[in-house]
């Protein structure tokens, strides 16, 4: 969806540019786009490819740490992306995937399996 954007509406220097009339559009922008501006160019967008969820910048920002967190990121480091105070706050951002769900079940079981219980020990 962004590389749709970047590649419609290109700025050497400004990811969301603002628009302003009359001035030749995106690439003579000076400043950014307000919190407004991007909300209705997600909003264009997403209507544009027929995507019925709505999408707003805050769900983009979950999906990052998200993604990160699923990259391998660490979650302190995440806190520092997103400029958190509070580590809890990064938490809730951070959704468990699928995939994570997944890859967490395989590494308890194999764990698991390495346990013998005896009935006087553990090895």
């Amino acid at each position: 969806m962004l590389r749709e954007f970047w590649r419609v509406h290109r700025h050497p220097a400004l990811l969301f540019p603002s628009r302003q009339k009359g001035l030749g559009g995106a690439s003579s922008a000076t400043t950014h786009m307000d919190r407004g501006g991007v909300q209705q160019a997600l909003r264009q967008v997403t209507e544009q490819i027929g995507l019925k969820k709505r999408i707003t910048p805050h769900c983009l920002r979950h999906s990052y740490a998200t993604h990160l967190i699923e990259a391998g990121v660490d979650l302190l480091e995440v806190q520092k992306i997103l400029g958190h105070h509070s580590i809890l706050t990064t938490t809730r951002y951070t959704h468990l995937t699928e995939h994570r769900k997944e890859s967490a079940e395989v590494y308890i079981n194999t764990l698991m399996s390495r346990i013998q219980v005896g009935w006087n020990k553990v090895v």
